[in-house]
């Protein structure tokens, strides 16, 4: 007996060459030759393996024998895939199973999970879903491009909601802390309670942008101060205020994201916490300056004064203020008074004037956009009509691209 692990073509070939020698000689049972040719074909087995990897298992054909076995026609699985058209498309390999389906005909048909999920993707996604996926903002992340190339209509989204959501959670953390991202504590600010999935949603394309940030520094608690907020507010005064406001922030640790507000959230800004740092995020959903500066200096006074673990996450709206929330009374306080300090602001003239002249005036003394000026007389006022053309003077987003 003379044999060796098979290492390349020519060893398989002989080894081949004399398993078929030992297979024609038939030798007896317990005889030398019966152990060679059983001690080759193990030999053999292990190279073909190598060589040639096992094909994986295929759904529609488990599906299809499963029905032969069962004696059921295409029918029978209108209940499990959902309609005859989708049933066509499956068995045709046209449409993917979705979670929802594996799960039925594993229920239903008692086919193993893992040949219809594949071998390669965890078991837990069996279990029942964290949330109703389908009620997400799945048209607006589709168009944004946060679902890659998937294509379809509004129902084919719905169909594969779940499957698209957990692939985009799996992106932002491993899957058993998955669950944790959704029931993450969120507080709104105002009296229009925002769309919760929508409002989830948001936050999560918002985690998604900031971790694809690259940061000059670690964020140091207690960097922010008021002193801070006014050395940024000067920024304002340029044509490219922004996009410095970013890269000022930046140096800080601090990631200042665009993302823009899906339907039905409200919302003008939010800060949160992502493993420590700091992220300020803006819709840019009033296309004004004073909004931009205002709301910016808004999320830093809480990633100032309110961040924590315990509150990771402030959602404002600021049309809507409310009053009764002293922690939103104070943000609004600390930035109103980096913009323009209140002692400056009571001495100035554009408060009796209301005019223009005066407006640009003051905002040149404080080394300030004109439109944080024009902002805080139609505020004060409440005459939405003052100053409308101060306001118009670039749009933040061109400089955030």
């Amino acid at each position: 007996m003379n044999i060796k692990i098979i290492k390349n073509a020519k060893d398989y070939a002989d080894a081949m060459t004399r398993l078929s020698a030992l297979m024609t000689l038939d030798p007896a049972a317990g005889s030398g030759k019966e152990d060679e040719l059983e001690l080759l074909a193990l030999v053999i087995a292990d190279y073909e393996h190598k060589i040639v990897p096992p094909a994986e298992p295929d759904p529609v054909e488990a599906i299809l024998f499963r029905m032969d076995q069962a004696g059921l026609g295409r029918k029978d699985l209108i209940s499990y895939i959902g309609s005859a058209s989708k049933v066509s498309e499956v068995l045709s390999r046209k449409r993917p199973l979705s979670l929802a389906m594996i799960r039925r005909l594993h229920d239903g048909l008692g086919i193993p999970a893992d040949i219809l999920i594949g071998g390669d993707k965890p078991q837990e996604l069996m279990n029942a879903p964290d949330a109703d996926y389908t009620r997400f903002p799945l048209k607006e992340m589709l168009e944004r491009g946060y679902f890659g190339d998937f294509k379809g209509n509004a129902a084919r989204l719905k169909d594969y909601a779940e499957d698209l959501m957990r692939s985009f959670l799996k992106e932002l953390s491993p899957a058993q802390a998955q669950p944790a991202l959704l029931r993450a504590p969120l507080h709104q600010r105002g009296e229009r309670q925002a769309d919760g999935e929508a409002l989830l949603a948001w936050r999560l394309c918002v985690l998604k942008k900031a971790r694809s940030m690259a940061l000059a520094h670690d964020y140091e608690k207690g960097i922010v101060t008021t002193r801070w907020l006014k050395d940024l507010a000067k920024l304002s005064a340029f044509n490219e205020g922004p996009r410095l406001a970013r890269e000022y922030l930046a140096n800080a640790g601090i990631a200042l994201v665009i993302e823009p507000h899906f339907k039905g959230t409200y919302l003008d800004g939010a800060a949160m916490l992502d493993q420590g740092r700091p992220i300020v995020a803006l819709t840019l959903r009033h296309d004004r300056l004073d909004n931009f500066w205002f709301a910016l200096l808004h999320e830093l006074a809480h990633v100032s004064k309110h961040l924590d673990d315990a509150h990771p996450f402030f959602a404002d709206d600021l049309d809507s203020p409310d009053e009764q929330d002293r922690k939103e009374k104070e943000a609004d306080e600390m930035a109103t008074h980096a913009l323009i300090p209140p002692d400056v602001w009571g001495k100035a003239m554009v408060r009796e004037s209301l005019s223009p002249k005066d407006a640009q005036t003051f905002a040149r003394q404080l080394g300030i956009n004109p439109a944080i000026v024009a902002g805080r007389v139609r505020h004060e006022t409440g005459n939405y009509r003052l100053l409308a053309r101060m306001l118009g003077q670039g749009d933040p987003s061109r400089f955030l691209a």
